[in-house]
């Protein structure tokens, strides 16, 4: 083997943080024998005219290679920077270069140089990723096999390419993707602010630089340190959490206001429910068109962002010719990127390059159970050994199967401008718990969650948000995952729902009966987890997660309802969920 620089597991080679497989051994794999070769700033036209930019990183040595394509809004020059930055997710060069795989990296329109103006995951954004694949197939340094990789947004542009069926697509790895839009920036009616602020506020400033700054003396010096491996190594914990803190400095720097300003408000204010603005940005509708193998996958903490999509697109993938689910626990996913690269070569191989890698053998969906050891497999999802358990949000505050004696409990939820100095000790709570009795032994939890609140509000709107968590024996809780419901969106789909997993229309809003008991059907985002005997497992509600001292997985917060209201929560509701016994 030619000792060239390279990046993966093996003695010499630059260590890849996160797992790296889903528990398999896998053989004819490419092996690290090219120097890499950068062409940077390449002009890409599409076909109306724009022009996008991209980096391209290849084999030195002259030939033809298949070609993986990443695209996102984020700066492609700094892809490969080694920051812990929740931007950084193209995937490493330096892995599968040497491997002989062409890595192009492209910035959507409107970002880092490219022409035209940023859309958003819109109708125009799937056409340019569709003439970006056509573009990297037809080039000299290409023997016409494209495949697409990386993480979140770049996730979101590879099944964008998908369903527009360019003809050297060949297969794609979009893990931990947004292909609802929605499902990402409100939900169900609750504008993720926690999220969508920052994001927007970061693209528009990165946007805003140019090679002076992101091919530096100073980028390149930053590069040497982050790359350095015991620096590297530290970040292998860097969460969603952590890179969303990073976004959020970025909120007091300036950036111009078009189009991010335009698209905070039409998000914010403009399109509080699903419309056409929403659909065009919706490929749920679409997943019937791709016929590419898809890859999928997700780590189980990412409840507010890019966990709803797995299960949703699993369902939707139905003409697809192979579809692999890849369920990661805690720092299954870490940034910058790198996790999952052995497998994603094992994948590759198999579909551009013809080798027999045994990707494909045994069940398709894999995925661990956080707190319990080891990867597990099945067929099918939900798993077929999970049933749900209706446990009673009862009125002394116990989370039980027996509803005990039927009662109430209330909390209060105010809005802003109330001109009140502090809190009165006479006022109810600002949200309310139900915890089960310690646990006699482990308890499975996997798939969906539903939360069936009975309850009376004495506003026309207002917001639940619940948090399910794990309480262990010091009372230290871990949030699991959450479901999120403005009141007045309501309406289920009952076709599209099932026991455990409603779908909610939130196409037109309906005022709450002021006073009247209301049956509200909550998604709770499906998640596996392992309570532990001696833990609690522990249901937390409330209209308004702004304060810090409420739980929210990741951080994501959410912009307030605005409503006063008294909100009377009814011992006939229940928990779904899914135990394993």
């Amino acid at each position: 083997m030619t000792n060239v620089p390279t990046s993966g597991v093996e003695h010499g080679q630059r260590k890849l943080n996160g797992p790296q497989t889903t528990g398999r051994e896998y053989r004819d794999l490419s092996q690290p024998i090219h120097f890499i070769t950068h062409d940077d700033d390449v002009v890409v036209p599409m076909r109306d005219g724009v022009s996008l930019l991209a980096d391209v990183h290849r084999p030195a040595e002259p030939g033809r290679y298949p070609v993986l394509v990443a695209a996102s809004p984020y700066p492609r020059q700094i892809q490969n920077l080694g920051a812990p930055a929740g931007f950084i997710e193209a995937g490493a060069s330096d892995f599968f270069v040497p491997r002989g795989y062409v890595h192009v990296i492209a910035n959507c329109r409107g970002t880092s140089g490219s022409g035209g103006t940023f859309g958003f995951f819109d109708g125009q954004e799937r056409r340019d990723m569709h003439d970006l694949v056509e573009w990297a197939a037809a080039q000299p340094w290409s023997d016409g096999n494209v495949g697409m990789i990386g993480i979140s947004y770049f996730a979101g542009t590879q099944m964008e390419a998908a369903v527009e069926r360019p003809p050297h697509l060949k297969a794609i790895m979009p893990i931990a993707g947004t292909f609802d839009l929605y499902e990402s920036a409100t939900h169900h009616g609750l504008m993720s602010s926690g999220f969508v602020t920052p994001f927007l506020f970061m693209i528009g400033m990165t946007s805003a630089h140019t090679n002076k700054l992101w091919r530096s003396k100073l980028v390149d010096a930053m590069r040497a340190l982050l790359l350095t491996p015991g620096i590297h190594k530290k970040f292998e914990h860097a969460n969603g959490e952590a890179a969303i803190a990073g976004l959020k400095v970025l909120l007091k720097l300036h950036h111009d206001p078009h189009p991010w300003d335009d698209l905070w408000r039409a998000i914010a204010a403009e399109h509080p429910f699903r419309d056409a603005w929403w659909e065009d940005r919706n490929l749920l509708p679409l997943l019937n068109r791709v016929d590419v193998p898809v890859y999928i996958g997700c780590d189980w903490q990412n409840v507010p962002l890019h966990l709803p999509h797995t299960f949703k697109t699993y369902e939707q993938l139905t003409n697809s010719k192979h579809v692999q689910v890849a369920m990661m626990g805690e720092h299954g996913l870490a940034w910058p990127w790198e996790s999952l690269h052995i497998e994603a070569l094992a994948w590759f191989d198999h579909w551009l390059k013809g080798q027999d890698t045994g990707i494909l053998e045994g069940p398709r969906f894999r995925y661990v159970v956080p707190e319990a050891e080891g990867w597990r497999t099945s067929d099918v999802w939900p798993i077929q050994e999970a049933a749900h358990h209706s446990f009673a949000l009862r009125a002394d505050a116990v989370l039980s199967e027996d509803e005990g004696k039927a009662g109430s409990r209330t909390y209060m939820n105010l809005g802003g401008g109330l001109n009140r100095p502090r809190a009165s000790e006479t006022d109810p709570l600002g949200s309310l718990q139900w915890t089960t009795p310690a646990l006699s032994r482990d308890l499975d939890l996997t798939g969906t969650i539903e939360l069936q609140l009975d309850a009376a509000c004495t506003a026309p709107d207002t917001a639940f948000i619940a948090v399910l968590q794990d309480v262990d024996e010091n009372e230290n809780a871990i949030s699991v995952t959450s479901g999120y419901l403005r009141a007045g969106l309501r309406e289920v789909d009952e076709a599209a729902s099932k026991a455990g997993a409603p779908s909610l229309r939130c196409d037109a809003f309906a005022a709450v009966p002021i006073g009247e008991k209301v049956r509200y059907r909550i998604p709770i985002v499906p998640n596996a987890r392992r309570f532990k005997a001696g833990h609690k497992v522990r249901i937390c509600l409330t209209s308004d997660d702004q304060d810090p001292a409420k739980p929210a997985p990741l951080g994501f917060r959410h912009a307030s309802i605005g409503t006063s209201s008294l909100n009377t929560i009814f011992s006939s509701s229940r928990l779904l969920l899914p135990l394993v016994t």
